[in-house]
């Protein structure tokens, strides 16, 4: 390593170590159903109506086997909203490339993998998945399995030092604090912080660009567009899989600046794209250094060129390490 790699190792650590404090402080009023945060003004409102709509007695605390019933109750539900989801995505709204419903196999492997926090895709998600199972099939469940573990993290923290109690505290509580007032706050911050860095977030169609020097009977190359920055903060800061790309976080227009490996590197460790999976982006293994892309936008039309220039990233396992082409506006 070179004295900048230690450098900036120094200064994430040193980061880490400052904010563990604050954060654990604040999570443990999350985690308490009467604890006080400087976003219950804005939240506490929110908080109470969903009691109401869902019936929950705040005051109630669950035995084990409570919890645990509420726990699988909760994450069977979802797995199967995801699912249909999946299976019924050709008709659904928000799929402007069309594609098509996803296999059983398929739908209920990746329904049953996002609703147990278990980071597995055997899928390229650009393209295969639309908008709407990317957001509402996919990311809801990054924030859900996410709030599960985390409640029953803190249902098992309460169940060692409690030592007597028979109670564990209650499921539909953690997970409504714990998605309101941690998940929810931190992903909106750091996906404007994504955004501000140049990572996509819109439902158009993909770009269609035209090769200026053709690969053999490859002509065109796929661009996928879409609501990138909502998605991959979440992913991350759940540790759950689900990557809008499959190339996920090297995806040059869900990675575009130095500062976005930082914050990736805060919050998980890095996946890397399974090599079965198909992937249009432009991101590997791209031949040609020019590209000419005629863009659609509403009511106008404009042709952009793109220069492909090789990123050497380090720690790119094996043969990947200098596969990627990042593809910057001339």
């Amino acid at each position: 390593m070179h004295s900048n790699d230690w450098l900036q190792l120094a200064l994430f650590i040193g980061v880490l170590a400052l904010i563990t404090k604050p954060i654990g402080i604040y999570l443990t009023r999350v985690l308490d159903s009467q604890g006080k945060t400087w976003l219950d003004p804005l939240l506490r409102p929110f908080e109470k109506i969903t009691y109401r709509l869902m019936g929950v007695d705040v005051s109630k605390e669950h035995g084990w086997k409570a919890y645990t019933f509420a726990v699988l109750v909760f994450s069977t539900v979802g797995l199967l909203f995801t699912y249909c989801i999946l299976r019924l995505q050709h008709i659904l709204p928000m799929n402007p490339q069309g594609l098509p419903a996803l296999s059983p196999g398929l739908a209920f492997n990746t329904a049953v993998s996002f609703a147990t926090n278990t980071n597995w895709q055997s899928y390229g998600g650009e393209s295969t998945m639309s908008y709407f199972s990317q957001m509402v099939g996919l990311t809801i469940h990054n924030f859900t399995s996410a709030a599960v573990g985390i409640s029953i993290a803190a249902a098992l923290v309460r169940g060692v030092s409690r030592h007597s109690a028979t109670t564990l505290g209650n499921f539909w509580v953690d997970i409504t604090r714990t998605t309101y007032y941690l998940l929810l706050p931190l992903c909106l911050v750091f996906a404007v912080f994504l955004v501000a860095q140049g990572t996509i977030q819109n439902f158009k169609a993909y770009d269609t660009a035209i090769l200026v020097e053709p690969q053999g009977e490859v002509t065109t190359q796929t661009i996928a567009q879409g609501p990138m920055a909502s998605q991959a903060i979440i992913k991350m800061l759940g540790t759950n899989g689900g990557g809008f790309t499959n190339a996920n976080a090297p995806q040059p227009f869900g990675n575009p600046t130095l500062l976005g490996p930082v914050l990736h590197r805060s919050n998980r460790k890095k996946r890397w794209p399974s090599p079965s999976s198909s992937s249009p982006d432009c991101t590997a293994s791209c031949a040609t250094h020019r590209l000419e892309s005629a863009i659609s936008s509403p009511g106008a039309s404009r042709n952009r060129v793109y220069e492909l220039r090789p990123n050497n990233i380090n720690g790119l396992p094996g043969n990947r390490r200098k596969e990627l082409w990042f593809p910057r506006p001339l």
